[in-house]
């Protein structure tokens, strides 16, 4: 059988908490893993399911994302795939732009008239996981679901900073209740497996990924036409009007990038041995923008745990535990650990590197660079120290940088001469 789904996939907020990252860009065109955005997950997810038809729904920062799905997710003239944007606009009748999730959804109805569909999937623009699309909407179908919400098991600890559902043993979600209290968390419960019991995770946390059957959120839209959230209105409303509102629950890897410090460990995390998300898998392609670089090249660098992407120029004495960017360029002696370096846009003749008076684009000789993320097209002069201290540092904004959560959080394009020192 043929699933005819459709998929939307939420642009996100102003993203103030990935600050100072979101300043120029939309959460979702954050760089991530080198040579990605965080936007490429999802889609990636929904072509690996054969959901070959996505609109992104934007309102923020959103011109470099928009350039970015313009410029990598292409399809022939004979399929009917497509990634477009929908970009929140005012409009005869309402002067609003989107207020919460599910009114971004709901404005967006409209533009799905045309499309022949029996399903929708709500996803998230930054959350970093590999799921199959396709096995959820089986089994949606299956349970005669009005609504399908994919839940992961989490502890008590991380339970309080989720929407929490209670699951009977059938699957079928009996309530809901967002962010509990850990007086009331006992009351929360669901029936898991004996190996996730054994680990505490008897919590099932809603994923913010959902499937709506046609019917359903057009329903649920026109009983509920005030209700912006679906975490915090639609979903509840759901439940109390009786739909049949499912669980897909989702046991592997799941990371929600919230803040700079999910997103710092997140990325860092891929260069573990065995990594949790896994970019070398050839049926769980994570697809980006084809830019037809050269190969990276080292002058006797010692590398551990590092990930590097393609046109980079490293003369570094030694790099640990890191990510390293596309086109970056990092001098002679310099020493790189639990970093993110992001890289840069564009190349540098040589001649400009030589002759010009400024600092050049990337990283330059005899600097040390520990627990840092150096966003895109920075000129780090020579001898420079940028050193964090993860839950250390106070939290600090200065023209050039940020520091976050004790993480140096170098801003695009940001300058900073010789012997400079930031952080500890």
């Amino acid at each position: 059988m043929v699933i005819k789904m459709i998929s939307l996939i939420l642009g996100g907020g102003a993203g103030t908490r990935l600050q100072p990252l979101t300043e120029h860009r939309s959460k979702p065109a954050v760089p991530i893993g080198g040579k990605y955005r965080l936007i490429d997950i999802p889609i990636s997810n929904c072509l690996n399911s054969g959901v070959k038809r996505m609109f992104v729904l934007t309102q923020f920062n959103s011109a470099s994302l928009n350039q970015h799905i313009k410029n990598t997710y292409h399809f022939d003239h004979f399929g009917s795939g497509f990634v477009d944007i929908l970009a929140a606009e005012q409009r005869q009748g309402s002067d609003k732009w989107f207020q919460g999730t599910a009114d971004a959804v709901r404005q967006s109805m409209r533009h799905l008239v045309n499309q022949d569909y029996d399903y929708i999937l709500v996803l998230s623009g930054d959350q970093l996981y590999q799921m199959d699309f396709e096995e959820m909407a089986r089994s949606h179908i299956d349970k005669g679901a009005d609504l399908t919400i994919a839940t992961i098991p989490v502890v008590a600890k991380e339970a309080t900073a989720f929407g929490i559902m209670k699951v009977n043993d059938t699957g079928y979600i009996d309530s809901f209740v967002e962010k509990p209290k850990p007086d009331v968390l006992a009351d929360w419960s669901s029936e898991v497996s004996d190996d996730l019991k054994q680990q505490g995770k008897v919590y099932l946390a809603s994923m913010g990924i959902y499937i709506f059957s046609k019917k359903a959120i057009k329903r649920l839209f026109k009983e509920h036409p005030e209700a912006l959230d679906f975490g915090k209105e639609i979903i509840p409303a759901a439940i109390n009007d009786k739909y049949t509102v499912a669980s897909y629950e989702y046991t592997g890897y799941w990371e929600d990038i919230g803040n700079i410090g999910s997103f710092f460990e997140a990325n860092l995390a891929l260069t573990d041995n065995i990594p949790k998300f896994n970019l070398f898998d050839n049926r769980r392609v994570v697809y980006t923008r084809p830019r037809m670089l050269p190969p990276s090249k080292f002058f006797g660098t010692v590398f551990r745990h590092v990930v590097v992407a393609e046109g980079c120029i490293v003369h570094a004495e030694r790099i640990e535990r890191s990510v390293i960017g596309i086109r970056s360029r990092i001098g002679a002696y310099t020493v790189i650990a639990n970093s993110i370096i992001m890289g840069n846009d564009y190349f540098q003749r040589l001649e400009e590197i030589v002759l010009q008076d400024e600092i050049p684009l990337g990283i330059g000789r005899h600097c040390i660079i520990e627990n840092a993320i150096i966003d895109k097209d920075c000129r780090i002069g020579d001898n420079v120290v940028i050193r964090g201290n993860p839950g250390k540092l106070a939290d600090d904004s200065q023209p050039t940088h940020a520091i976050v959560d004790g993480i140096v959080v170098l801003k695009k394009g940001a300058i900073i001469p010789d012997g400079s020192r930031i952080g500890a």
